[in-house]
């Protein structure tokens, strides 16, 4: 798997997933929508530690910087 998410990308993901964590745990967000959100973001946690996304794959999308 070649990385394929940059730097910006991956700060954006954890403050949307620490978002998410946050409303789950402050019962803002419950039952099946809350589970749902949380994997979620756990699934967008695990994509950063990995720097690749399989969704970019499917699209296109490169935001890691280009190396020569």
């Amino acid at each position: 798997m070649k990385p394929n998410m940059g730097s910006a990308d991956k700060i954006i993901r954890y403050i949307l997933a620490l978002i998410a964590i946050v409303l789950y745990i402050t019962n803002t967000v419950t039952g099946t929508l809350g589970i749902v959100i949380l994997v979620i973001a756990g699934v967008m946690i695990l994509t950063n530690l990995l720097s690749f996304c399989p969704l970019y794959t499917l699209f296109g999308i490169n935001t890691c910087k280009k190396t020569n």
